[in-house]
């Protein structure tokens, strides 16, 4: 179990070192990150996002000779104050080559504690706009749509029956710490429709379907949902079902779909588009 421990002011060397196995452990295993209520962290950027989300650093594993100097002593201050703000522990290159995801890492990893966010502690604007992913399983996309969504922006990324854990760390990798800055819930995906709704949500399922209205054509002014579902499957037919519309992405190729990324860029930024004024295109005669 990853428990905080009084820190040395000796590196660690050792990569048999128990807190260099007790972080490896939370790499490796999304149970344990759940059990004990942590995620971690890679790179000064996305700690920073972390951070300024509000969630908790408990311990901070930093490599000198990646980091310098000056980014050092940054970190290391709010380890020396009393009562500590959080667990300092100065790494050699060869450690933290162990604990790096990253190719080119910056020599800063942070063990964060988890907040709890639910559905019910969700705070969303009188018109918000929302992505939905279901059963979303690759990392990789549920960190580039998340991405997309603070550059967008959009107000919260709603994860219903996930196959992956969020916090994995090929997901924070990848949504650059976008998982820090946009409200980021899953949830069974039941209870997800169901939220929306309460909430007077309008939901538009993006799927291959006859009779799907072009996004263009369909107005997202007002509160509005995003439904996507995985690559391989797709949304399922009682997802589709629950939606108020169905739209689709023209594909005007000899492919049938885009990757579940893009399309949820494409939708994204033109429901963002209209919420600016201008508004969807008039359906052809």
């Amino acid at each position: 179990m990853y428990a905080a421990r009084p820190s040395s002011p000796d590196r660690i060397t050792s990569l048999h070192n128990p807190r260099i196995k007790d972080v490896l452990r939370l790499q490796e295993k999304p149970a344990e990150r759940r059990r004990q209520g942590l995620t971690l962290v890679e790179g000064y950027r996305e700690l920073t996002n972390a951070r300024q989300a509000g969630w908790a650093v408990a311990t901070l594993f930093v490599c000198a000779e990646l980091a310098g100097d000056e980014l050092t002593r940054e970190l290391l201050a709010p380890a020396q104050l009393v009562p500590r703000s959080y667990e300092f522990l100065p790494v050699s290159a060869a450690v933290f080559a162990k604990l790096a995801v990253r190719e080119r890492s910056d020599g800063v990893l942070a063990v964060l504690r988890t907040p709890n966010h639910t559905l019910a502690s969700l705070a969303l604007p009188p018109n918000p706009l929302v992505l939905v992913l279901e059963a979303v399983e690759k990392p990789g996309n549920l960190g580039a749509i998340l991405r997309t969504a603070d550059a967008a922006p959009a107000h919260a990324v709603l994860v219903g029956d996930p196959r992956t854990d969020l916090y994995n760390p090929n997901v924070i990798r990848a949504s650059l710490g976008g998982i820090f800055t946009v409200p980021t819930v899953a949830a069974p995906m039941a209870e997800v429709l169901a939220f929306l709704k309460e909430k007077g949500i309008r939901t538009f399922a993006a799927a291959l379907a006859d009779g799907a209205k072009a996004y263009t054509d369909a107005s997202f002014t007002g509160p509005t949902a995003l439904v996507l579902g995985t690559e391989a499957e797709g949304l399922t037919p009682a997802t589709r079902a629950a939606c108020d519309e169905t739209i689709i992405i023209p594909m005007r190729g000899v492919l049938d779909s885009l990757n579940v990324s893009v399309a949820a860029a494409v939708l994204t930024f033109e429901a963002v588009r209209q919420r600016e004024g201008g508004g969807p295109s008039k359906p052809s005669a």
